[in-house]
């Protein structure tokens, strides 16, 4: 498993990183084909709670929050294309005769656009900041540190179940092994970057905090369903959802940081 784990993340290194670096349209094509497959992922789970989400429209609203972060002028037609989408989307559920539950489908179809819409945004958004090629690539760095961390900790010193109904393998000595990696590491990392040190601590420590979080939220809809994984999509580590659980949570978090303090 380890070793299709690291031969994936060979091949999609490369590919997350040049999208990275050459911003704009690349980056903003790139975290719309991203959210895109999480969404598809997630309403899939959904269904097999027996909720019918409308895809198509949600990926339509998805698309309009995306894009209004890399184009501010283009806001307020998106503002209406996404007025209309939800406004359909809430007819359709409406109207349909078939399902028993149409308002809990309906609410699954905005859950999915907020979740991988709004939230998937902030990835745009911090790229499109002063320096946000670095301060997307620390969020991202701080976040695998932090992971791989908990990961190698839990995997050899781990007994104490963590969140057990919602995540069975993880243990708090995973979490707080991770923690302390994330925070030593991150600040270094954002000196070797060229980025003050202090803010690489802070953000370390937020990262650190947050990451489990995103990860337990996916957990809690995978364990509502019975699923392992999101989809098979990427060998050895699940689905696209699976990948970027804690980075939805990480980067709006980041991003209000670099914003406001910064």
């Amino acid at each position: 498993m380890l070793r299709t784990r690291v031969l994936s993340a060979i091949v999609l290194i490369p590919i997350v990183a040049g999208a990275l670096y050459l911003g704009g349209w690349w980056f903003t094509a790139a975290i719309l084909l991203v959210a895109g497959l999480a969404a598809s992922e997630f309403y899939n789970l959904m269904s097999k709670a027996d909720l019918s989400a409308n895809q198509y429209l949600g990926w339509g609203m998805i698309a309009t929050f995306i894009l209004a972060a890399f184009q501010a002028s283009w806001k307020p037609w998106l503002d209406f294309a996404f007025t209309f989408l939800l406004l359909a989307s809430l007819v359709w559920h409406m109207l349909r005769k078939d399902r028993s539950a149409p308002g809990s489908d309906w609410i699954a179809t905005v859950a999915g656009t907020l979740y991988f819409g709004w939230l998937g945004s902030r990835f745009v958004a911090l790229r499109e900041l002063p320096d946000g090629l670095l301060w997307v690539a620390l969020a991202l760095l701080s976040t695998w540190i932090t992971d791989s961390g908990a990961y190698f900790v839990g995997r050899q010193w781990g007994r104490r179940k963590l969140a057990p109904r919602l995540s069975p393998k993880k243990t708090w000595e995973g979490a707080v092994g991770g923690w302390v990696i994330g925070v030593a590491l991150t600040p270094l990392v954002a000196w070797i970057m060229g980025l003050p040190a202090l803010h690489g601590l802070v953000i370390g420590a937020l990262v650190a905090t947050v990451a489990p979080l995103g990860d337990l939220a996916e957990s809690m809809f995978k364990r509502q369903v019975g699923a392992k994984d999101s989809s098979n999509l990427i060998p050895g580590h699940g689905g696209m959802l699976d990948r970027i659980d804690s980075l939805l949570f990480v980067v709006p978090i980041v991003y209000y940081y670099v914003a406001l303090i910064v």
